[in-house]
């Protein structure tokens, strides 16, 4: 589905943002993009979709190169951005405008996200608060049924129930046909919701994991006492007590901790990349 190979890449009198990135995601799955700020996850949202170009190295998604924006390869993909500017038109206006370039759009589909979503239809859009644009955004990137859906920072500006309506028809809209990439740096928004993880920094990609995986390797828990814990790979301190991550003894899968795996993966010694 997206394949990226050897990716070198900076911005005009810039240091380099990718060197040599490989990434290779396939059809099925949602991907949870994780980074520190400025790591580059936008600028690879971007490779993806065709509207940076690589200064060597190639990126191909479904067997075209993005870089090229030919029609075959526009029509199946998606990027709800995390800037994005919205017409002075209704919703319907909207609709009628920009659904003809996606072959698969499905209206009634596009109507029950909006219904999901409770946003007002009788609004021009720039009427519309933030959050409301955000949500026609994401009801419009779904409806369109494209093979890779990709979106950049899409829970900004939505408040607690949008969040976790978003993470419903997310869920609702996965097939094995489909590719969905989501960039965040709310890394709990993302929690029951995606299946693997890809952290990038430093440049590269230095982790990709299935949740499975993940959980079938590493054990996520809390301890009031660092004391009681053996063989403690990594652990943060809160006023309750510690969350910790050990090895996964057993081998049944248990819940995942999205946030303090993050925050593993970066840590400078590199123990959590070790066991995969």
């Amino acid at each position: 589905m997206i394949t990226i190979q050897n990716l070198h890449f900076h911005y005009k009198k810039g240091r380099p943002l990718f060197e040599g990135l490989n990434l290779a995601l396939e059809a099925g799955h949602v991907y949870g993009l994780l980074g520190r700020n400025g790591a580059g996850k936008s600028s690879l949202l971007k490779h993806i979709a065709g509207l940076l170009f690589p200064k060597s190295g190639t990126c191909t998604v479904m067997g075209y190169e993005s870089q090229r924006r030919q029609p075959a390869f526009l029509s199946h993909l998606f990027l709800v951005p995390e800037e994005f500017y919205l017409p002075q038109v209704t919703i319907s206006r909207y609709v009628n405008t920009y659904a003809p370039f996606y072959p698969n759009f499905d209206e009634s589909a596009f109507q029950a996200y909006l219904h999901e979503f409770k946003v007002p239809r009788d609004q021009k859009l720039t009427d519309m608060s933030y959050g409301q644009k955000k949500k026609v955004i994401i009801s419009f990137g779904l409806a369109t049924n494209t093979k890779c859906l990709i979106m950049d920072e899409p829970t900004n500006g939505l408040d607690i129930p949008s969040k976790s309506q978003f993470r419903k028809v997310i869920a609702a809209a996965v097939n094995e046909e489909k590719c969905i990439v989501i960039s965040t740096h709310q890394v709990r928004d993302l929690d029951n919701l995606i299946d693997s993880i890809v952290v990038i920094d430093n440049h590269k990609i230095i982790f990709k994991q299935d949740v499975e995986t993940v959980t079938e390797r590493l054990h996520f828990r809390n301890v009031k006492q660092l004391e009681e814990a053996e063989n403690v790979l990594f652990s943060e301190s809160s006023g309750l007590g510690h969350a910790i991550i050990t090895e996964n003894t057993g081998g049944i899968p248990g819940r995942l901790d999205m946030e303090l795996l993050f925050n593993a993966v970066l840590e400078p010694s590199g123990r959590i990349n070790q066991l995969f």
